[in-house]
């Protein structure tokens, strides 16, 4: 009978683990703002940073300098997830996936900094975007990465995606939240009202700076920013509807 009970014990113990792992590390987009009856999720690759000049790093000239280009390489974990549609068309992520950003900064004092990582024009994500992910190489400072974003009207938003307290490559991940049921208040990516206007853009990212580390030289590296979004209404759409777009 006890050996009974430890052993249920075990199981109930294991089975909590693997729920509490999932729950706290990746948002499931499956259970994000599920609004529908049916949804139709897919990962899309939002940008790859292969643009040169594309992407720039900004800091105030009171708290340090700092300089950004293009560089060889990239996490090797990422190959275990390839985008089925770029696979499908044949695309080579040896060739269309070669470089990743890198960004260096050079503190002059301590406090409260911030290091801002701006796209040339925000990037539109087709689509209802529940989750966005980016990989980045940590350098096992407490600095915080938080992406900035504008709704469908055009609203700012910033999202936290996590402390840079780790060295390598880690995929980041961070939950679009839902917008309010009024339509009109939180992150609105759909208003029937104003059909034209859907989703969201990412405008670029922001470092916020721990002061206690914010001094020396500090490199960080990002590639590969992806979305997962649903894409019911835009593939579901009769072939002879009207577009509402003039």
């Amino acid at each position: 009978m006890k050996k009974i009970i430890v052993i249920a014990l075990a199981i109930s113990l294991a089975a909590f683990s693997a729920v509490a792992q999932t729950a706290v590390g990746d948002p499931n987009p499956n259970d994000i703002g599920v609004d529908t009856a049916q949804q139709k999720l897919k990962e899309v690759s939002v940008d790859k940073f292969e643009a040169a000049g594309f992407w720039k790093a900004f800091i105030s000239p009171d708290e340090g300098a700092i300089q950004y280009r293009l560089f060889e390489g990239g996490p090797a974990a990422k190959a275990n997830e390839p985008i089925a549609d770029e696979r499908y068309v044949g695309i080579d992520p040896k060739v269309a996936d070669k470089f990743v950003l890198g960004v260096r900064t050079d503190f002059f004092r301590r406090g409260y900094n911030e290091i801002r990582i701006l796209a040339d024009k925000p990037i539109p994500i087709e689509g209802i975007s529940k989750t966005v992910s980016i990989w980045v190489a940590g350098r096992n400072l407490n600095h915080v990465l938080k992406i900035l974003i504008l709704d469908a009207f055009n609203n700012p938003f910033e999202l936290t995606m996590g402390k840079l307290n780790f060295q390598g490559w880690k995929k980041l991940t961070v939950a679009i939240p839902p917008q309010n049921m009024d339509g009109v208040t939180g992150i609105i990516q759909r208003n029937f009202h104003f059909n034209a206007r859907m989703g969201i853009k990412v405008v670029g990212f922001k470092i916020e700076c721990d002061p206690m580390e914010a001094f020396g030289s500090y490199y960080l590296y990002m590639d590969d920013l992806r979305a997962v979004t649903d894409l019911f209404a835009e593939d579901y759409r009769d072939p002879d509807d009207m577009a509402d777009t003039w």
